[in-house]
């Protein structure tokens, strides 16, 4: 009989995904969430997952071999308290990972504030391009794979022997474990073997909700980076200096620095070093790379702007240094990545209005996303005039809702044309903590509007938008459905 898997919170992407995991290994899985929406409640279904609606003590009942509980169930949960009467052997998500998928493997985990997901998925897509068979777990929906998650192969087997375990890549998020451990979830990913991978993007304060002040923060980075082996490597943006101190005063493992050409990296002499050349009428992100002062030649790929370009150097340092990915043959398969949806994913384009979904939410991820599509939008339209590029913003995070990166925010919206703000989508938030939209509309100036709703927003979209215009739709969840509305009210 195979062994039974039961998840609690199992519709949370990190959770669909491990559940698939699971499937993989051929156990039977089930799990309980209060609704199984697309596209999760559908693949899940069609994996065999058997999916039970609401939580109650009798979905941990008969034989389970484990539960994992995810990070949004309460202590009080029912089934939370069912397993733990039943005696239950139960594990966070993180701690699954490790025990099932990481250990036998060599990590190569992603952290920092921005840009983890893109980074793991380009990683990932790199390793499979040059046959080493990774495993991965991604907090996305790369369109290189099936799906965010894969297994992949324990050890690679090779002629005359066995080369050795092959990579897993793993999104590392800092939100905390579950709650009986409130710690992040990448301590769960470093230290499995004596040469761990770990690419740090950058530190920012960020998840006010559980880091109250940027010292709490930043001391998880510094405990992680306490964690990786001395036989590890630890990547970084050079340009980074919070990240750059934090690692040098806490890290045991080899550090390798990266950077973009002009970017400020005070004393610290990048390793990697790439200067991006402007976006081609294609839409493909060329640059050059150069590695200890040689050049490597120009690369291009098809993600474009300058933060796209500083994840893929460190997706190409962490391959190339970690796994001995040759860098011509890394440059191949960064030719053929195609992105991750909700990052500058283009829905379509009804009566020639470029309409784009993005995962967008803290202030400099929406500066960097609208830059990039404007550059694009000015590429591709580069003998015509009149285009604009809409920024739609719907803050829904715990940080984006509250006041912390007020002045931040009025500066992210410099790219844009015009500006739509949509009702904060946490009602929780203490009124003296807000995030001030109609003060933060003001401070952007006259191109942006605080909009009374997403059914406004949409209405004044449909009556405005003209042929040649871009619009970024930027929210780190559903936003009222207004992408695939706003699709159906564009089309003729």
């Amino acid at each position: 009989m195979s062994n039974v898997v039961h998840l609690v919170g199992i519709s949370g992407t990190g959770m669909g995904a491990l559940a698939m995991l699971f499937r993989e290994l051929g156990w039977e899985v089930r799990g309980s969430d209060l609704a199984f929406d697309p596209p999760i409640g559908p693949a899940l279904e069609a994996a065999g997952v058997t999916c039970l609606r609401g939580y109650a003590a009798e979905h941990v009942a008969g034989e389970l071999d484990l539960v994992v509980v995810g990070n949004a169930i309460r202590r009080d949960n029912v089934e939370a308290t069912a397993v733990r009467e039943r005696g239950l052997r139960a594990l966070s998500m993180s701690a699954a990972l490790r025990e099932y998928f990481l250990t036998g493997r060599r990590p190569l985990v992603v952290t920092g504030t921005h840009g983890k997901t893109t980074t793991s998925a380009m990683s990932a897509w790199i390793c499979a391009s040059a046959d080493l068979e990774p495993g991965y777990f991604i907090g996305g929906l790369p369109k290189n794979f099936p799906s965010g998650a894969a297994v992949g192969s324990l050890r690679r087997k090779i002629v005359g022997g066995s080369a050795p375990p092959a990579p897993f890549v793993i999104e590392g998020d800092e939100y905390d474990a579950v709650y009986w451990h409130k710690e992040p979830k990448f301590f769960d990913y470093v230290g499995v073997g004596e040469d761990d991978v770990v690419i740090v993007t950058g530190i920012e304060h960020d998840h006010i909700d559980i880091y109250p002040d940027e010292a709490s923060y930043v001391a998880q980075f510094a405990k992680l980076a306490a964690k990786v082996p001395e036989a590890g490597l630890i990547v970084c943006d050079a340009s980074q200096h919070l990240a750059v101190r934090t690692l040098q005063e806490h890290a045991r493992a080899r550090l390798v620095f990266y950077a973009l050409e002009g970017d400020d990296t005070g004393e610290l002499t990048p390793t990697w070093l790439a200067a991006p050349a402007p976006i081609d009428a294609g839409g493909m992100q060329p640059f050059d790379l150069f590695v200890g002062g040689m050049s490597c030649g120009r690369f291009a790929m098809k993600s474009p702007g300058a933060h796209n370009v500083r994840d893929a150097v460190a997706a190409l340092c962490a391959c190339a240094e970690g796994f001995r990915v040759p860098v011509l043959r890394a440059r191949t398969g960064l030719a053929t990545f195609e992105g991750v949806r909700r990052r500058q994913d283009l829905l379509g384009a009804p009566r020639g209005i470029s309409v784009y979904d993005d995962f967008a939410h803290h202030p400099t991820a929406v500066e960097e996303t609208l830059a990039a599509l404007r550059a694009k939008q000015k590429a591709a339209h580069a003998e015509q005039t009149g285009g604009r590029l809409w920024a739609v913003f719907e803050p829904r995070s715990a940080t984006a809702c509250r006041a912390l990166h007020q002045q931040a925010y009025a500066r992210a919206f410099g790219s844009a044309d015009l500006v739509l703000l949509a009702p904060l989508g946490r009602a929780n938030v203490p009124a003296g903590e807000r995030l001030d939209l109609e003060l933060l509309a003001r401070d952007i100036g006259d191109k942006a509007e605080a909009m009374p709703s997403v059914d406004a927003i949409l209405e004044r979209l449909a009556a405005e938008a003209r042929p040649g215009d871009a619009i970024a739709l930027l929210s780190n969840g559903a936003f009222g459905g207004l992408h695939s509305r706003l699709l159906a009210r564009l089309t003729p």
